[in-house]
């Protein structure tokens, strides 16, 4: 049997929401999608200043397996060199292209070495609500991302910038159609991100938020980050 990740999700439209159950197959991470190309390169710069190497082109699509795609309110991670990041996500369900929120969290300390072990290295929590994206595309700018972490025990804004600055998803669509690739039924991708206030690092909480404020709703989710010591 191919590998798969199932969990509950609420799918939320004008005309109700509805509680099912899917199926994902396939995920795949958008990276370097700023279509503001000043916050691209402050993005690529803030890596950089961490080893990451700047990407050959932009966009690129790199694949994790799917197991690492995650509802829990908690995941583990090697030590303390990881972080979030807040992401638009996009689900093909029912020949329906849905709308929610991720995190693409990912290891930095071996991200230098290289962006896709980087990124297989750390779970993909995602949150388990989701909009039809023709609801929201005739505003599709109007939307914002916003992630929260938390630093001597109080919550700090890491995020903050609205999707308006990232490739939409129609264009993120074709770019990966042009490399032979579909977000077909039971496919699941990241978006892209904004760039971290104040520079990327670890926090043993996360929270995540993608906010519509057309239609005056949000979609959230947190999670804990608990480091598993290395030895050897």
């Amino acid at each position: 049997m191919p590998a798969q990740v199932v969990f509950d999700a609420t799918f939320t439209s004008r005309s109700g929401s509805e509680r099912a159950r899917v199926t994902v197959h396939k995920v795949i991470v958008g990276g370097w999608t700023g279509r503001d190309k000043a916050a691209l390169q402050h993005h690529i710069d803030e890596l950089a200043k961490i080893g990451v190497k700047a990407p050959s082109k932009t966009p690129l699509f790199y694949r994790v397996g799917v197991s690492r795609l995650s509802t829990a309110d908690a995941i583990e991670v090697l030590g303390d060199g990881s972080s979030g990041e807040v992401e638009y996500v996009l689900l093909n369900r029912g020949g329906r292209i849905w709308v929610g929120a991720g995190s693409d969290h990912t290891d930095r300390v071996v991200e230098h070495m290289g962006i896709s072990v980087a990124k297989q290295l750390c779970d993909k929590p995602i949150a388990s609500e989701f909009w039809p994206l023709d609801e929201v595309e005739p505003h599709w700018d109007r939307l914002r991302l916003r992630s929260v972490i938390v630093e001597d025990g109080a919550e700090v804004v890491y995020q903050d910038g609205g999707v308006a600055g990232l490739i939409s998803p129609g264009e993120l669509l074709a770019k990966l159609a042009e490399e032979g690739g579909e977000l077909a039924e039971g496919v699941l991708m990241f978006g892209g991100t904004c760039g971290a206030i104040g520079g990327v690092r670890y926090s043993p909480r996360f929270r995540l938020e993608l906010t519509d404020p057309v239609l005056n709703r949000t979609i959230s989710h947190g999670y804990d980050v608990i480091p598993v010591p290395i030895v050897g």
